[in-house]
């Protein structure tokens, strides 16, 4: 596959890393050379030139570019660069944008009309991952399927879960109610075979069906968590909108922004949602008393200072928050984070990566998210018709290592899988996958595959 980036920012240069673990044959264009001249250790061709010159578009080949990407910082910028791209021969393009207004479905057909195939804007989907961890304040990590049909959850385990020290396959059978598809243990990701044990202090992966959340919650010892009901965002910037907007009407939410010309337009922005805008600096111990920081549930960091937001985070734990959500944009400090124990880590640029390289895969993909934290991507396959997925029971297909196929819906079902579980064309399936490149996997999806 030919892919064509514009943009060498945050999402480009994550993208262009990824793309090159793939082997995919990719350009990335920007007009700084400084930015450009950080990828050299990685196999991706440069092209320095502005996304929207219509000669460099030629030059790099974007008539035989089966996706281009736009993602500069400007959302103009992108836009057009689409538009060129697919009037010169661009199979389908993807925008980076700003401006929620253009996320309408009515409006979906009259871009696609222009030449822009998708909009992304990562700070709604990050503030839906945000919105969603709050929703459960006992998980680290939490990805529905299908409405919640299933469901995969990160979960530290402390010395309260009944599961410690126990082989695997005393606690989860082929029949059992969760599977364990990963662990992460200090600096290492384990897939887990059935002699392996659960420790203190893992973030573990469970994959589980709606049903069955309270017994998991019981069984890693999460009872006693409070639901979260009072929310404290730090932080007042297009994130933190677009998650008060769509907070549940069950959770108040206080923004605490030190701007003060920032706050009078959240005001604004927010006019008629519940939420009430506070000026002062949430890094003081003081505001945060004031405001009553002892009694929230969830505190959520979204400065754009990942220093700050992982130091206000362990101090809301310190001060009792059960949930706590920091913005973490420095890839580098994501594992410092993880391992100063602060909660659930957000990183606009992964999220919006992972919902470009889905379009990236020639089998029918539904969702796709990178997990940082244990260097893994889960994905939902259709299985298609005549798929080698289809042939034979999941023991038998001899999947790549490192890759976990840990439930499916089917009919809007979800169901757990074992070895002896045979899928069918049209079931959407939950694939984990460790360190292995995911065109390996997706020919196992894809239809009239042969053996």
């Amino acid at each position: 596959m030919k892919i064509v980036l514009a943009g060498a920012g945050a999402v480009g240069t994550h993208l262009s890393k990824l793309l090159s673990r793939e082997h995919q044959d990719c350009v990335l264009i920007d007009d700084d050379d400084e930015r450009l001249s950080g990828l050299s250790e990685y196999d991706v061709m440069t092209y320095n030139a502005p996304p929207t010159s219509i000669k460099a578009l030629k030059d790099v080949g974007v008539a035989h570019a089966d996706l281009f990407v736009g993602v500069t910082p400007e959302e103009s910028t992108n836009m057009n660069a689409c538009i060129l791209a697919h009037a010169l021969g661009a199979k389908k393009t993807v925008a980076r944008i700003d401006n929620y207004e253009y996320l309408s479905p009515d409006l979906k057909g009259f871009f696609k009309d222009l030449g822009i195939d998708s909009l992304i804007y990562p700070e709604v989907l990050a503030a839906a991952d945000i919105v969603n961890g709050l929703k459960m304040s006992w998980v680290r990590q939490r990805w529905d399927v299908h409405d919640g049909a299933l469901e995969l959850l990160g979960i530290k385990l402390r010395d309260t879960a009944e599961i410690l020290n126990r082989p695997l396959r005393e606690l989860s059978g082929p029949d059992d109610p969760y599977h364990v598809v990963a662990i992460k243990r200090g600096g290492e990701t384990i897939i887990p075979g059935g002699l392996d044990e659960l420790h203190v202090n893992d973030l573990a992966y469970f994959m589980t069906t709606k049903e069955y959340l309270p017994y998991v919650r019981k069984i890693v010892g999460k009872e006693h968590y409070e639901d979260v009901k009072n929310v404290l965002i730090m932080g007042g910037g297009k994130t933190a909108v677009r998650a008060a907007l769509t907070m549940p009407n069950n959770m108040n939410v206080k923004i605490i922004e030190k701007d003060l010309a920032r706050c009078e337009k959240l005001n604004q922005l927010l006019a008629g949602s519940g939420a009430m805008v506070i000026h002062g600096d949430g890094r003081d111990l003081g505001i945060l008393e004031e405001e009553g920081i002892r009694n929230m549930q969830g505190f959520v960091a979204l400065t754009g200072n990942a220093e700050a937001n992982i130091l206000a985070c362990l101090t809301a734990k310190k001060l009792g928050v059960t949930k706590t959500i920091a913005m973490v944009e420095n890839l580098d400090y994501v594992s410092m984070a993880e391992g100063l124990d602060i909660g659930t880590i957000i990183n606009k640029k992964t999220v919006a990566a992972s919902h470009i390289f889905q379009m990236m895969l020639d089998a029918e993909v539904n969702n796709l998210r990178s997990l940082m934290v244990v260097d893994s991507d889960v994905v939902e396959f259709i299985a298609a018709e005549g798929s080698k997925v289809t042939k034979k029971p999941v023991k038998e297909l001899g999947l790549p290592f490192g890759v976990t196929i840990g439930g499916l819906v089917r009919k809007n079902t979800g169901m757990l899988v074992n070895g002896n579980s045979q899928i069918q064309a049209g079931d959407c399936v939950m694939v984990f996958c460790h360190e292995q490149k995911l065109h390996n996997v997706e020919k196992f999806f894809k239809q009239n595959s042969l053996w």
